[in-house]
């Protein structure tokens, strides 16, 4: 904790990703009907794709999960703003808990959209937990919205460790990737990837909450440690995700 507060992502962020408006509009269409089915955001957020879908699906309800209580707490704000109270329910927990719990069965449709932390697990682990996970939430023919980093390039040792030193294998290639899911029981209805602009757009207003405090608060007994994390994320950036890591987004069937 800093003093005064940092300002949350979303004050500049719509998504907590690599992901458009456009973007986001094609996906949601890419699920197909949405008539009365309930759609689950595992790693929500503020749950603002959650939110979009059911904007444009006014038969369908929602239910997100996240650790963020901040970011929950945004979220309903934003769900009363657009008179969709009565159709989301923004729970704070944690999402293996909430499954291992019986809570979430049968689903028409999943999403989880750079969080397949949110299972646990060692990172190397990660994809693999959320996609046995995933598989168990749906019925047969629900789909899943999956988001996932990929690698564009074989990484080096240098980017690997400019990564927050990210282990080679927590992600794989666009086709392994792909490969990997199918063996949990899915079709592939849609393939994408997040464009160089997107990555750009995001990494931009990621940076700028800590930037425009530095600014403001140069006296701050802080000031040194904000600076650090403003310029470890600037160096995992430059020297190591950019033109090196991908986001896919998988659109999958369940079998």
């Amino acid at each position: 904790m800093v003093t005064p507060a940092l300002s949350p992502l979303y004050r500049d962020c719509d998504f907590n990703g690599p992901l458009s408006d456009a973007r986001a509009a094609r996906l949601i269409d890419g699920l197909g009907p949405l008539d009365g089915a309930h759609v689950v955001d595992v790693g929500c957020g503020w749950a603002e794709l959650l939110l979009r879908t059911l904007e444009r699906a006014p038969t369908a309800t929602g239910f997100g999960i996240d650790l963020g209580g901040e970011a929950l707490a945004h979220g309903r704000a934003g769900a009363a703003a657009r008179g969709l109270a009565d159709r989301v329910e923004l729970v704070e927990g944690d999402a293996g808990e909430w499954t291992r719990a019986g809570s979430g069965t049968a689903a028409d449709v999943v999403f989880n959209i750079g969080s397949t932390h949110a299972w646990g697990g060692e990172p190397v682990e990660h994809t693999a937990n959320a996609l046995e996970a995933l598989s168990g939430l749906l019925r047969p023919g629900g789909r899943l919205l999956f988001g996932e980093c990929f690698w564009l390039r074989e990484p080096t040792g240098a980017e690997l460790a400019a990564m927050y030193d990210t282990p080679r294998e927590q992600y794989r290639t666009m086709r392994a990737l792909v490969d990997m899911a199918l063996s949990y029981g899915f079709r592939l209805r849609e393939l994408s990837q997040a464009s160089p602009q997107e990555w750009d757009d995001f990494e931009n207003r990621h940076a700028r909450g800590w930037e425009d405090w530095l600014a403001a608060n140069p006296g701050s007994p802080d000031a040194e440690e904000v600076r650090a994390r403003a310029d470890r994320h600037r160096v995992a950036r430059v020297d190591g995700w950019r033109e090196v890591m991908g986001m896919a987004y998988l659109t999958l069937v369940r079998v």
